[in-house]
């Protein structure tokens, strides 16, 4: 289970990487073509939020999968190692939680909004696909951590995080 979570986990953080990237050479472009010829990309700013949005979700599962996210341990410093591997796991089921009902929302609202028939307001985009991205690393975002969990409460505490 483990090895899937990873190699997926992966997967998604390359293409969030390649994500944020493309949205950096064009960040230059536009702003090379604003300045030589006074016409940026069209919609550069549209393109720039739904790529950094779609590069946030899916490296979270990556940043979770290795412990990156931030933990505030200042008070279990001198607990016991056990309490505070219990607490480790109350804190991923916690975030899990959360991050799955990120996916049930973000799914939720891709379906209204393509019901609505909504698009970008420069370039036209439909704004479901935008909603429809962030799901799933959300998803397995909640995976991992759930994971993560079980791995905390059971003791094994370094097949936790990579």
């Amino acid at each position: 289970m483990y090895h899937l979570l990873r190699w997926t986990a992966m997967v998604f953080a390359l293409i969030g990487g390649l994500a944020a990237a493309l949205v950096g050479c064009m960040t230059v472009a536009s702003i090379i073509s604003r300045t030589l010829w006074s016409t940026p990309i069209q919609g550069d700013v549209e393109l720039t939020q739904f790529g950094i949005a779609l590069a946030i979700s899916l490296c979270l599962p990556w940043c979770q999968l290795h412990g990156g996210n931030i933990i505030v341990d200042f008070f279990t410093l001198k607990a016991p190692e056990r309490g505070r591997q219990i607490l480790d796991g109350i804190g991923a089921v916690l975030l899990a939680a959360m991050v799955i009902l990120l996916a049930w929302r973000t799914g939720e609202g891709a379906v209204a909004v393509k019901e609505a028939g909504e698009t970008s307001m420069i370039m036209g985009l439909p704004m479901w696909i935008v909603y429809a991205v962030l799901a799933p690393g959300f998803a397995l975002t909640a995976l991992i951590a759930l994971y993560q969990a079980v791995m905390h409460v059971l003791g094994r505490e370094s097949e936790a995080t990579a």
